[in-house]
């Protein structure tokens, strides 16, 4: 079993800066950053997400000009062309992006438009370092919008279903409505229709109970995660099943209530504002706004509060996205200009740390 006892005394006769992380608990098993932090690319504006691409090439979107960008193998970064349709305003914006690991013509996205949250798919023509996209077309439409609460995380699932996480919108007491899509993390077949084996009959709707969520993950079981910005208490990591309910406006973080599902890792709101989530190497990384730091999470939380662990906290400011890099690095992209931090010299950054095992004791 890998043991993290000795952490400290490894990273300092490796020569590492990396910040100390809180304890993880005993005969954790999984990986940790070592080192410095490479800078893959800067000068980003309001940077939503990051996926990476078989050729070697990246994709970054920015919520508030509507572009995407191309980071390539040899690190350049230059425009692939602005979503059409839309219309950023407040949390709103061109957000979350996936890619159809069984179709990579197509760059998913999820957009603000002028009057819903929708997910839109863009054909994708030419290759690295010309890479282009076209007109999009609407796979999922009707998603609530508000200033807040937006949610806009999509990935596709080891089904090859996409996943699709959506905010209340500022409106808690209907994310117990099956009727309305908002508070409700989604599932639909690659061109947007229902899946057969749905847990609600002829509805997209895969969970409920839920205000913010912005960060969606799977184990190498299989088994899906998320993560969920709290109200004034607490912020989640939630095992997510179908059908389930998370209880969200009547409970918020582990209230042991029946007929809703507690969080198996639950934060204060200061420590967390939890966005997006990446499994690397038996590890749950979990990119934190407001707390300024990735929680890295061993065990897939079984053992509660004690499963989560601090890294880089003040580091890098605010953390929106996390994602796995080449070699099972961790790739880290940064939100200090989104209007609620300090920005900082360079705008935003995506940026890489190298992986290790824990130590053993």
């Amino acid at each position: 079993m890998k043991r993290v006892a000795a952490v400290a005394l490894a990273l300092l006769l490796a020569g590492c800066s990396t910040p100390a992380p809180t304890t993880p608990p005993p005969d954790s098993e999984g990986v940790q950053p070592r080192g410095d932090a490479t800078v893959l690319a800067s000068d980003l504006t309001t940077p939503w997400s990051v996926i990476r691409l078989d050729s070697g090439s990246s994709f970054i979107s920015e919520r508030d000009t509507a572009l995407v960008k191309e980071l390539t193998s040899e690190g350049e970064v230059r425009e692939v062309g602005t979503v059409d349709g839309v219309e950023p305003g407040g949390e709103g914006g061109l957000l979350g992006l996936a890619m159809n690991p069984d179709d990579d013509g197509w760059l998913y996205a999820y957009t603000t438009a002028a009057s819903d949250n929708r997910v839109v798919r863009l054909p994708v023509e030419g290759g690295p370092g010309s890479y282009a996209i076209g007109a999009p077309e609407v796979v999922l439409s009707g998603l609530p919008k508000s200033g807040n609460h937006n949610g806009g995380r999509i990935a596709f699932g080891p089904d090859g279903m996409l996943y699709i996480t959506a905010g209340d919108a500022g409106q808690p007491e209907r994310a117990q409505d099956l009727e309305y899509l908002g508070g409700k993390i989604l599932r639909v077949t690659p061109e947007g229709d229902v899946p057969d084996d749905n847990p609600f009959d002829d509805s997209p709707v895969f969970t409920l109970g839920h205000r913010n969520p912005q960060g969606i993950a799977w184990n190498d079981d299989g088994e899906m995660f998320a993560t969920e910005f709290g109200q004034n208490t607490w912020d989640e990591f939630n095992a997510i099943e179908s059908g389930s309910n998370y209880g969200w406006p009547i409970v918020e973080g582990r209230e042991g209530e029946e007929g809703f599902v507690d969080p198996l890792v639950q934060w204060a709101t200061s420590d967390a504002s939890p966005s997006g989530l990446a499994y690397i190497g038996g590890t749950f990384f979990v990119a934190a706004l407001r707390g300024e730091r990735v929680w890295a999470i061993y065990g897939d939380g079984a053992q509660g509060d004690g499963s989560a662990v601090s890294w880089f906290e003040g580091a890098h400011g605010r953390i929106r996205h996390v994602t796995e890099g080449p070699d099972g690095s961790l790739w880290l992209l940064t939100s200090n200009t989104d209007g609620n931090g300090d920005q900082r010299d360079d705008a935003d950054q995506l940026l890489v740390y190298e992986l290790g095992e824990l130590v053993e004791g």
